[in-house]
């Protein structure tokens, strides 16, 4: 019997006893796949998966969706059962980077285990070398990954939905996590489809300390023989959907995206043009309001909001967040970590506004500085909160524009739970949907239906021209009666002025 080491686990202690690898775990992951998970939900490994850096991974014949993905791999130190959040930490002995291959061409029929898509030989490759938990902060890890030298992976354990402490806390409340487990901590956005010739890099750094896992390499080949046999088991299939799961994206895969029931159209899909938004910045909330009236909707204002000192007007699409009434124990599942309202600030985009659903209670902050700036260096059009405002003098001073009921000292934890994002809410008695768009100004903040903005702000084009022809009519010193709104005979003269007007 042969006593040299099994190189498989040459990044490793010893060979582990159990792999739990978490199905989606970053930020930036779960928006690309367009769902956000309440809790960690895991799936299991065989350490035969294994490979060293180095190793190649073998893309079976009759199959096309091999994807990568790099990960941060924690390696209990001392066995942890029902440990909490606090101590979960010690229990980790070491750090490392490992790819989480998967075939995506075996996933179907598997229901969410992996067993055969992620569990083949070579499929976790682990290494090169491991950092000692205990010199790195695991609030400040970064993890990137490489195809063929280009960077394609790019993220930091702040960007984790569930932080990495939580996974083992969580975990040991089920089972004994022994010495030399690994937990691989889930991928970010980036992970893609390699095939034979590609090289796959993977490393985990602490980029303060300079702490490094080396480069973790493997080789993708194809297989000389092997095919499946489909009297023992289901064969390879894939369809578009599975396409578009491995490669991240439909474009990704070469594929135009679906344009179902359920695809928003209009600004709402792409966010507003330039020429439409120029076009909302000219108009006032109050003329438009008054249109969207004669369109039969009387209840698109968001009430009792007021600016903040230095707040411009906004436009933009609506990207929305809920706080639920405070429960301490839900408060204590949700209002942590990597917590609803963190997730929102942080997804925000160019051109967008966040609104808070605060259910109009002023009496608990909803925001603070730190937030108003990460939705300034995110480019958002503004925030819009129908509850308070902590840090106020801070939060106006930033430079991005927020709407709120009023400044209050308390934190969030006080009154509110941040409970989910991007959903149908409620903000200060109006309906808001994510894509709405959302303009506010002194007089208050409005949502229009996509549907029809273009139509109510050119029409509010038109009517602002003739309030301004008016106004200039009434300083000369005209009477409002039949003026104001224009009777046929003002009409008329205005039609001529305005027509004049045009060809000069």
């Amino acid at each position: 019997m042969s006593t040299q080491p099994d190189p498989r686990f040459a990044g490793l202690p010893a060979r582990p006893g159990k792999i739990i690898a978490v199905h989606l775990s970053y930020a930036s992951r779960a928006d690309q796949r367009g769902r956000r998970p309440d809790a960690p939900s895991y799936f299991f490994k065989p350490s035969s998966s294994v490979a060293a850096t180095g190793t190649e991974i073998v893309r079976p014949q009759g199959t096309e969706l091999l994807a990568f993905e790099g990960e941060i791999a924690l390696v209990i130190g001392t066995p942890a059962r029902r440990v909490g959040l606090d101590e979960a930490w010690s229990h980790v002995g070491w750090v490392t980077a490992s790819n989480d291959f998967g075939l995506y061409d075996l996933r179907a029929n598997d229901k969410g285990s992996n067993v055969r898509s992620k569990g083949g030989d070579g499929y976790t490759p682990i290494g090169v070398d491991l950092i000692d938990a205990r010199e790195v902060d695991p609030t400040d890890l970064r993890l990137r990954t490489w195809v063929n030298g280009s960077l394609v992976q790019d993220d930091s354990t702040s960007g984790l939905i569930f932080p990495l402490a939580q996974l083992v806390a969580d975990l040991s409340q089920h089972f004994t996590l022994e010495t030399g487990d690994v937990i691989l901590a889930g991928t970010p956005a980036g992970s893609s489809v390699v095939v034979p010739g590609d090289v796959v890099e993977v490393e985990v750094d602490a980029p303060r300390t300079g702490q490094t896992s080396g480069r973790l390499q493997t080789p993708v080949v194809e297989a000389s023989e092997g095919a499946y046999d489909e009297a023992l088991g289901s064969l390879p299939a894939v369809d578009d959907a599975q396409r578009i799961a491995a490669w991240g994206s439909a474009q990704a895969a070469g594929l135009e995206e679906s344009a179902g029931a359920d695809t928003p159209s209009g600004p709402a899909a792409g966010g507003l043009t330039p020429e439409l938004r120029a076009k909302l910045e000219r108009c006032p909330v109050a003329t438009m309001t008054q249109l969207l009236r004669g369109h039969g909707l009387n209840n698109v204002a968001i009430d009792g909001l007021t600016p903040l000192p230095g707040s411009g007007k906004i436009v933009g699409t609506a990207r929305t967040l809920r706080f639920v009434p405070n429960r301490e124990d839900l408060f204590k599942t949700h209002g942590g970590g990597y917590n609803a309202q963190k997730r929102a600030f942080d997804a925000v985009g160019e051109g967008e506004v966040i609104v808070i659903e605060a259910r109009g209670d002023a009496s608990a902050g909803t925001l603070g500085d730190v937030l108003a700036i990460r939705a300034r260096a995110n480019g958002a059009a503004g925030i819009i909160t129908d509850g308070a405002v902590r840090d106020y003098d801070a939060v106006a001073a930033v430079g991005i524009p927020v709407y709120g009921a009023r400044p209050h000292p308390a934190v969030l934890g006080r009154r509110h739970v941040p409970w989910d994002q991007d959903l149908t809410i409620s903000c200060g008695g109006a309906t808001v949907q994510p894509g709405d768009i959302i303009v506010a100004d002194t007089d208050g903040a409005i949502v229009i239906p996509p549907a029809l903005v273009e139509e109510i702000v050119d029409a509010a084009l038109v009517k602002e021209h003739e309030d301004a022809w008016v106004a200039e009519r009434v300083a000369e010193g005209e009477r409002l009666d039949g003026l104001f709104p224009m009777n046929k005979q003002w009409r008329e003269r205005y039609e001529a002025d305005h027509s004049r007007d045009a060809h000069n």
